[in-house]
């Protein structure tokens, strides 16, 4: 079946800029401009150019010049990977800026995911974490005692916790990864630099032992213009898929 004239323009831009035709930060051509390249009216112009914003390829709009944006850096979750790891792979600098360690009461939310009650005691850790130098994600981790207690001799502004639990000898072993969208709430925003209310990207996962005891608890909020998460499978190799209720966390 023919694909109609804005798919047909939506895909040979997307293909300039996969190929490298227009760069990243280079202004894309005005609609007039490509109205006269293609021989199309506005309208087809405008639903291709709304198609790639949506897709983040393009940012723009309402008055000003769009553009090309970055390449989104996507996050594999079939490997059990840290921020910091990730990051390098892609040839980022990450860095982190800590908000907060501290024992904390678990809360009903991290309670329930760890296993424990309410009341009991965790290890709780807020940073915010960069890509080269930009504000990319908010961390907010929650260990059980036993598995959070070396942290408090670790500087957490200096690295990947991930690397320093496992050398310190936490059974980090697997995770499950839950992955939806939320609106960013006044702490997000603050920290990251956007308006509240902006979509973020939230990877919120239990890390479990060898022996499956849950020991983290993590709520992850990324800006989804420079991140986003990529799962690949096979149709002999397929995980099982749940569907999860989604549940509000504070």
């Amino acid at each position: 079946m023919k694909l109609a004239l804005h798919e047909q323009l939506r895909d040979e831009l997307r293909h300039r800029i996969d190929a490298g035709l227009w760069p990243e930060g280079i202004p894309v051509p005005s609609e007039a401009e490509l109205c006269r390249e293609f021989g199309a009216s506005r309208g087809p112009v405008r639903q291709a150019l709304a198609a790639l914003r949506s897709e983040g390829l393009i940012a723009g709009g309402r008055g000003k010049p769009p553009v090309v944006r970055p390449a989104v850096v996507s996050q594999s979750v079939e490997t059990f990977m840290s921020f910091t790891d990730w990051a390098e792979t892609m040839g980022k600098i990450p860095g982190q800026k800590t908000v907060e360690i501290a024992k904390r009461a678990a809360g009903p939310i991290v309670g329930e995911q760890l296993g424990m009650g309410s009341e009991d005691p965790v290890v709780a850790l807020l940073r915010l974490r960069l890509l080269d130098g930009e504000p990319a994600m908010v961390e907010r981790s929650h260990f059980v005692p036993k598995a959070g207690a070396p942290l408090f001799d670790f500087d957490t502004d200096s690295g990947s916790t991930f690397r320093y639990l496992l050398g310190a000898g936490v059974d980090l072993h697997s995770a499950r990864h839950i992955i939806d969208a939320v609106a960013a709430d006044a702490p997000d925003a603050a920290l990251l630099g956007i308006a509240a209310g902006a979509p973020l990207l939230r990877e919120r996962r239990v890390t479990f032992s060898r022996n499956g005891d849950p020991l983290e608890y993590a709520d992850d909020r990324y800006r989804p213009e420079l991140a986003n998460f990529m799962i690949s499978n096979t149709l002999h190799g397929r995980a099982p898929v749940a569907r999860v209720q989604s549940t509000t966390t504070s």
